[in-house]
């Protein structure tokens, strides 16, 4: 009777827990999201420099991780973070292309959200999973089951038919749309050049996160100037408001928060069940931004939406299948030699 009531209680403790850190993932994503669609748009904050606010974004999180590096430095009981030297040249030199493509997600994804409603926000980004099966395919020469190239499909007709149906809007803007296809296309690159990448930091995440958050803030400044910012942000109204940099360092920490908890959610639940909750929590954050933005949406723009997030669902739910059947096959093969 101990022993089971142990059990009971070890049992409700782990979901609890899982939980309380998949509900701390949707807030601090759907937080995230709101807050930088504020700050880029709304009537009170308006600052149009999108570039800026992901160079600022980055400098806080890097302020963030010299700061832990410190801690854990003289106070390694209670701070851990991983050793490393963000300035040494070989360093630089192999994060560059990675750092490259952290920068152009990040920028990417900030211009495409300056453009478009929150409502659309993920119907725009949402061939992440075709340009990744493309690009494994080009770069890795992976072969993709027949069932993953469906959903696939699915998922392009999904965006199609939401962006179809935005055009029909007065808030329908193609240059948000191009640069949401452009933030997918960066982050399927991402993904893939990090596992490489990795290798170069002893396979440490925040050590990587470390580095590239620091040589963006370099990496954006030319950026800055080229898309004409410079002067926008000289003529800001509201550049020496207290709430202003109040607001722009909770969009920082917001975007460092979200590296953290999609790392924590990984670790306690897995791969396969972060994306199901990345995938339930655009479906959320679609309604909500459709209620708290007052935006009246057609039959068929749900229907857009509903199609990319079962696809994309469905995808992730036949790769962890092939992925289980894979290592049954080579456990097969294993014990025959």
């Amino acid at each position: 009777m101990y022993k089971n009531l142990e059990e009971h209680n070890r049992l409700v403790n782990k979901y609890l827990k899982i939980f309380f850190v998949v509900a701390l993932y949707w807030c601090t994503s759907i937080l995230t999201v709101f807050v930088n669609k504020h700050l880029l748009s709304s009537d009170a904050v308006n600052l149009g420099a999108p570039l800026f606010m992901s160079w600022y974004q980055c400098v806080v999180s890097t302020i963030i991780c010299f700061t832990m590096s410190r801690l854990s430095r003289k106070y390694p009981s209670v701070f851990t973070f991983p050793e490393g030297n963000p300035l040494d040249i070989d360093t630089f030199r192999k994060l560059l292309p990675l750092t490259v493509l952290y920068t152009l997600m990040i920028g990417a994804n900030n211009l495409s959200l300056a453009y478009v409603t929150v409502a659309f926000y993920y119907i725009g980004r949402s061939l992440t999973t075709v340009f990744s099966v493309v690009l494994t395919y080009l770069i890795l020469r992976q072969r993709t089951s027949f069932k993953c190239l469906v959903c696939c499909a699915t998922i392009v007709l999904g965006f199609w038919m939401g962006v179809d149906q935005e055009s029909l809007t007065q808030s329908f803007s193609w240059r948000g749309t191009i640069f949401g296809v452009l933030s997918s296309l960066a982050l399927a690159m991402y993904s893939i050049q990090t596992k490489k990448s990795l290798g170069y930091v002893n396979q440490e995440i925040w050590l990587l996160s470390y580095y590239n958050n620091l040589y963006s803030t370099v990496l954006f400044l030319p950026l800055i100037i080229l898309n004409g910012e410079l002067d926008t942000i000289l003529a800001y109204p509201h550049l020496w408001a207290p709430w202003f940099w109040a607001a722009m360092t909770l969009s920082g920490f917001c975007g460092f928060a979200i590296g953290f908890v999609t790392a924590l959610e990984i670790k306690v639940t897995s791969p396969l069940t972060h994306n199901i909750s990345g995938t339930a929590k655009a479906c959320a954050q679609t309604v909500i931004a459709t209620q708290y933005y007052n935006d009246v949406r057609s039959a068929i723009w749900w229907v857009s939406n509903i199609v990319v997030l079962v696809a994309s669902a469905a995808y992730t739910r036949v790769k962890q299948l092939e992925m289980v059947q894979q290592h049954q096959q080579r456990n097969a093969a294993t014990l025959k030699a």
